[in-house]
C-alpha cells in the first residue's frame, strides 16, 4: 500500500489508497456526478467495468494526459480545505498512473431504478430506450454493445445485431442489473421475442407476461446458450456447468466460495428446469 488519504469533513467525503497495483477511489455519489469525475469517465467508457456499487476504469495509454488531468482534480479535491500541499498527493498519485482505477461508493442507500424498454423492428434491429437519460447505464451498455450501435440519441440505442453471435452478446450484457447506484428494470413484449427470434417459432411468446419473457432471458444467459436453443444445446450446456460448478468440487474451499458454487449450482438447475418446461 502507497498511501490512504481520508476526508471526513462532509456528506462529500472521499478516500483514496493505493494497494494491488490499483488506485482506489472510495467517494459519495455526489462527487461520482462532478463534472471532472464525469469527463474522465466519459472518455474513458470503452475502458470500464461495471461492478456493483463501484467501477473499474482499465489503462489506456493513449489517454494518459486525460488520466494524469484527473488524478490531479481528485487530489485538488481533497485538499481544497486543507492545509496541506496538493502536490505531494499528486506525485504520490501520479506514481500509479499506469495502473487500473476502481472507483467505489460509499453510500449505503437504497439503488435508483432505471426502467429501459426494448423493441425489435425485424430479426436484426433493436432500439434499447431508457425513461430518462442516464449516462452511467448509457456508458455501460455502449461498452458492452458498441460494435452493434448504429445510431445513439439521449434516451436510445440502435443496433445491429446480424448474427446469433451478436445477439448472445445483448442477452449477456442484459443480464447485468446493478451498474453503480442504479438497478436497471429490462422489459420486453412478445413482438419483440417475435421479431427478434423469429427463427425459433416452437414458443409461443404471447402467451407469457414481460416478467417471464425477463425470467427466461435470464435462464438462457446462465446456461450459456443464445435464446431459443434446442433441447440437446440446452442440456449439452447443462452438463457441462453442473460439473463446473457442483459445490462438492469445493468443500475443501473458504464458506464464501462454497456459498458461490452452491447458488450457481441451483440457479443452473432452476434454469435448466423452466426451459424444458417453456420450451
Amino acid at each position: 500500500m502507497g498511501i490512504i488519504l481520508q476526508d471526513k469533513r462532509n456528506a462529500q467525503s472521499i478516500d483514496i489508497s493505493l494497494e494491488n497495483n490499483m488506485i482506489i477511489v472510495r467517494c459519495s455519489f455526489d462527487i461520482l456526478k462532478s463534472s471532472w469525475m464525469d469527463e474522465f469517465l466519459n472518455t474513458h467508457s470503452q475502458d470500464m467495468l461495471f461492478l456493483p456499487k463501484s467501477v473499474l476504469v482499465f489503462s489506456n495509454s493513449s489517454l494518459l494526459e486525460i488520466k494524469e488531468a484527473f488524478i490531479y482534480s481528485l487530489c485538488e479535491y481533497y485538499t481544497k480545505d486543507l492545509e496541506t500541499d496538493k502536490d505531494f498527493y499528486f506525485r504520490s498519485v501520479l506514481r500509479y498512473i499506469k495502473y487500473p482505477i476502481k472507483i467505489e461508493l460509499n453510500e449505503q442507500e437504497e439503488a435508483e431504478i432505471i426502467s429501459v424498454r426494448l423493441q425489435a423492428r425485424s430479426s436484426s434491429e433493436v432500439q434499447i430506450k431508457l425513461d430518462r437519460p442516464n449516462r452511467w447505464v448509457t456508458s455501460y451498455l455502449k461498452s458492452q454493445l458498441g460494435m452493434y450501435i448504429e445510431q445513439e440519441g439521449l434516451m436510445n440505442l440502435f443496433l445491429n445485431l446480424p448474427d446469433n453471435k451478436a445477439k448472445a452478446r445483448l442477452e449477456r450484457a442484459l443480464n447485468k442489473r446493478h451498474i453503480l447506484h442504479y438497478r436497471v428494470q429490462y422489459s420486453y413484449d412478445a413482438y419483440f421475442m417475435q421479431n427478434l427470434y423469429s427463427e425459433y417459432g416452437q414458443f409461443e411468446y404471447e402467451d407469457h407476461t414481460d416478467d417471464e419473457i425477463d425470467e427466461m432471458m435470464h435462464y438462457y444467459t446462465v446456461l450459456e446458450c443464445p435464446v431459443g436453443s434446442s433441447q440437446d444445446a440446452l442440456r449439452k450446456s447443462y452438463k457441462k456447468l453442473v460439473k463446473v460448478y457442483h459445490p462438492d468440487r469445493v468443500h475443501c474451499e473458504n464458506a464464501d466460495r462454497v456459498n458461490h458454487y452452491t447458488q450457481k449450482f441451483q440457479l443452473l438447475q432452476e434454469a435448466y428446469t423452466a426451459l424444458r418446461i417453456v420450451s
